[in-house]
Parts: C-alpha cells; sequence; structure tokens
C-alpha cells in the first residue's frame, strides 16, 4: 500500500488546483436522468461556469438552471421565494419530469432550509445539499445518487432475477457505463444504470436541441429500482449509494468494485457473473476481448515498464488506471488525488498525494509521463513530459464522451495508447537536435 501525503495539512491553500465543486457533480448526475432540469441554488455566476465547463468537455448543450442567488437577497430571503419562483420559471417553459434542486456554498453558509422549500413545492423534485467549500466532484455525484434513491425509489421485498442495477462513480465516461451494461447483459441481465450518461451525454444527434435532460435512467426506473436482484456499485464513492438501495429491499445483494480497470477486476466480474449464472465460460466475444487484453499487457510491458507515471484526479478514477497500469508493468511514481479517499491508501504507488498541481510540479524528477486533465496536459507541455488526458475537463479534445478504459476492451485500448505515448516521447527526447549556444 502507498503512504498516503495529507498535504492540505500542510498547505493554506490551492495553488493550480484539479479539485471541482460538488455543485458540478450533482449537475452532471441530475444531467443522467431523462427529462431532469437540474435546478442550481446560488448564484448565477455558478450555473454559467459550470453550464459553459461541461459544455465544452462535452461538445454540447446542458440543460441548466439557477435561482440566481446575491449576497443581498440571500440575506433577505430565506431561500424560499427564490427557488419557488425559478420553480416557476421553469414551468413556464417546460415540462420536467424530475427538477434536480441543490445547493451552493452560499445558500449553505446562511443555512436554508432545502428540505423544507422542497416539501412546500407540488411537483416532482428530488433536493440535495452539495456545499462547493467542502467535497468534490466525486462527492457531488455521489450525493445526488444517493438522495435519488432515498427519495424516489420504492421500498419493496420482491425481487426480479433478471434486474440488476449499476451505479457508477462520476469519473465513467457515458461510452464505459455502456460498456458495463453490454458486458453483463451479455450474460442474460437487464442493468439499469443511476444515473445514466450512456444514453444521455454520449454525444448522439438528436431530432433538436433539448431544453431539458435527454436520455439516462427515467425516474420510473429509478422508482423501481428496489427490484433489482443485485446493486453493482463502482468505486468507494458509490457505496453509500448502495446501501441506501439495500435498505430499500432486504432482499437485494451487492457486489462492490473499487473499480472495473484492468484484467483482474474484469475477471473478478466476470467469476460473479459466472456464478450467479451457472455458464460454463463466458460469452465467446468476451473471452475474445480478454485475451486481446493479455497480449495487449505483453506487447505494451517494455515500454511501460521503462516509463514513470504520474496520474491526477478524483480517487476513484485514479484507483482504475493505476491498477490498469500496474497490472501490464508501468510505475505509478505520483498519484495525485483531488480530495480525499479510503481508494487512496490502496493504490499501487510509490507517493500518494492529497493535494494540486503545484505538488506535481514539485515532484517533476521522478515521473516521465502525465495522465491527468486538461490542465495536467498544460503541466506536462511546461516540464517537457509525455501527456495522456483523461478526466474532468478536457477541452483540447472532442469525443470525451466516446473514450472508454474498462473491462477488457477499454483496457487494451488504454495500454496501447500509454504505450504508444511514452515510446514516442522517448524517442523524440533521443533525438532532440544538439542546441546551439
Amino acid at each position: 500500500m502507498a503512504e498516503v501525503i495529507q498535504n492540505k495539512k500542510l498547505k493554506t491553500l490551492q495553488v493550480n488546483p484539479i479539485k471541482l465543486s460538488q455543485p458540478m457533480g450533482a449537475t452532471l448526475a441530475f444531467l443522467g436522468v431523462d427529462g431532469c432540469m437540474p435546478l442550481m441554488h446560488g448564484g448565477q455566476g455558478c450555473a454559467s461556469f459550470t453550464k459553459v465547463y461541461f459544455t465544452r468537455h462535452y461538445s454540447e448543450p446542458i440543460a441548466l438552471q439557477t435561482t440566481a442567488v446575491t449576497d443581498v437577497t440571500a440575506i433577505l430571503d430565506g431561500g424560499d421565494y427564490s427557488i419557488v419562483e425559478a420553480v416557476k420559471n421553469i414551468h413556464k417553459k417546460v415540462t420536467p419530469e424530475l427538477i434536480g434542486l441543490y445547493t451552493t456554498g452560499l445558500p449553505e453558509t446562511k443555512g436554508d432550509d432545502i428540505q423544507g422549500v422542497a416539501s412546500k413545492i407540488d411537483c416532482p423534485l428530488v433536493y440535495v445539499n452539495t456545499a462547493d467549500y467542502e467535497g468534490g466532484l466525486e462527492s457531488g455525484w455521489a450525493r445526488t445518487c444517493k438522495a435519488l434513491i432515498a427519495q424516489l425509489t420504492r421500498a419493496r421485498d420482491d425481487i426480479d432475477d433478471s434486474k440488476i442495477a449499476l451505479l457508477p462513480h462520476v469519473s465513467l465516461q457515458p461510452l464505459e457505463v455502456e460498456k458495463i451494461r453490454d458486458f453483463v447483459e451479455a450474460f442474460g441481465f437487464r442493468m439499469v444504470a443511476v444515473p445514466d450518461l450512456a444514453t444521455a451525454l454520449d454525444g448522439h444527434l438528436g431530432e433538436k436541441q433539448a431544453a431539458l435532460s435527454s436520455g439516462g435512467v427515467t425516474v420510473a426506473e429509478i422508482a423501481d429500482l428496489a427490484s433489482s436482484s443485485i446493486v453493482i456499485s463502482v468505486g468507494a464513492s458509490m457505496l453509500e449509494s448502495a446501501q441506501t438501495l439495500l435498505n430499500k429491499n432486504p432482499f437485494i445483494r451487492h457486489w462492490h468494485f473499487p473499480h472495473l480497470n484492468g484484467l483482474i477486476a474484469a475477471d473478478e466480474l466476470v467469476k460473479k457473473l459466472l456464478d450467479e449464472t451457472g455458464f460454463s465460460a463466458p460469452p465467446a466475444p468476451i473471452e475474445r476481448w480478454r485475451k486481446r487484453l493479455q497480449d495487449a499487457m505483453l506487447d505494451s510491458h517494455f515500454s511501460l515498464g521503462q516509463t514513470r507515471f504520474l496520474v491526477a484526479g478524483e480517487p476513484d478514477h485514479l484507483a482504475g488506471l493505476s491498477a490498469s497500469l500496474y497490472e501490464a508493468g508501468g510505475k505509478i511514481a505520483v498519484a495525485v488525488a483531488s480530495v480525499d479517499s479510503p481508494q487512496l491508501s490502496c493504490i499501487k504507488a510509490d507517493k500518494v498525494l492529497v493535494g494540486d498541481l503545484e505538488d506535481a510540479a514539485s515532484l517533476a524528477m521522478e515521473y516521465d509521463l502525465v495522465l491527468g486533465n486538461f490542465h495536467c496536459e498544460m503541466l506536462a507541455h511546461k516540464l517537457g513530459k509525455a501527456a495522456i488526458t483523461r478526466g474532468f475537463p478536457n477541452w483540447e479534445q472532442i469525443g470525451n464522451q466516446l473514450k472508454n478504459d474498462v473491462l477488457y476492451e477499454g483496457g487494451a485500448y488504454f495500454l496501447f495508447e500509454c504505450a504508444n505515448t511514452a515510446t514516442y516521447f522517448r524517442e523524440l527526447q533521443g533525438h532532440k537536435p544538439e542546441q546551439t549556444a
């Protein structure tokens, strides 16, 4: 296990942060519900930034409304008026299947009672407290998932043996959620993901620009989620959401995976599915992809074994990417997490930091290739390192929603990309022209 260094005890501020806010995580989670209108209870600038942020990352229009709280209205209003008026304004234009009400730092500091306000609103609404002065993207998503289940899912005492619920962590891209669903359904099950970006922000061409979130899990499916025979949680951040669903039905069983990256994690999922179905072997395409990943591990081993990696991002994402590289011989020199998490103690890295990109820059001599978001790529260019972009945000490349690093198929492509980037950069460094005075 790695030593987890809590830099937050040593630094009074983040200089070059990779941390993202809880309201941003909540926004993304509500966008994974079909026909939902995310309603951010906070300043107009907070909503505008979040809207632009995800629009640039996904190259898609983002449905988002705000209560437009100011410092004056925050003092004079207990939150009730601005929330009720915002809901009225939404219904003047559209008829959402659900309104997702969540907070920012200003109303949380003031102590607005959004639960009390929600009880007075006569329309489908889920509320969640997501102060932006604590937690991060990962916890904002997880809290919202927990709220969706707690407030919408009906208690049951019967199960559908063919139905499985998936609770994915925030860093799983839409295609990765789809690949996990296809993988499980190949064994004869039916899967419902909460939240589900696979059909919402997957980059499909719709008939017209929608004013509400389009695609994703339906409110009816969330309400009936407790009929699942099994709940699969992916990432430590999703454990509380899984427990909330288990409380709705004592007969649901729980399969937890810290991540689904690499050979070992995919094998564990296959083993559970084989035990559950009684199949003698996985479906042929899955078995074939396993062999391809094994070959990819051999082919990439030489290059990855010579490369020292810096990995930066959300804890659940770090755990998966690091495991995939470690299995193929890659050396994780430094892992920089945005926030603290139980996941960090399990990452096989020389150093695990809870910090920012200033910390990463101070350790520049310890790694060769940077794996992280768009801001990490800029850091790599400044330090003269190789870079691969993963996580939020990525404003330089299009097609982020269709990147896949999970299970056998995604794992093979991920190792190829890392090995090819490392090899190219090493050759480039070895053929630099001599500098003249």
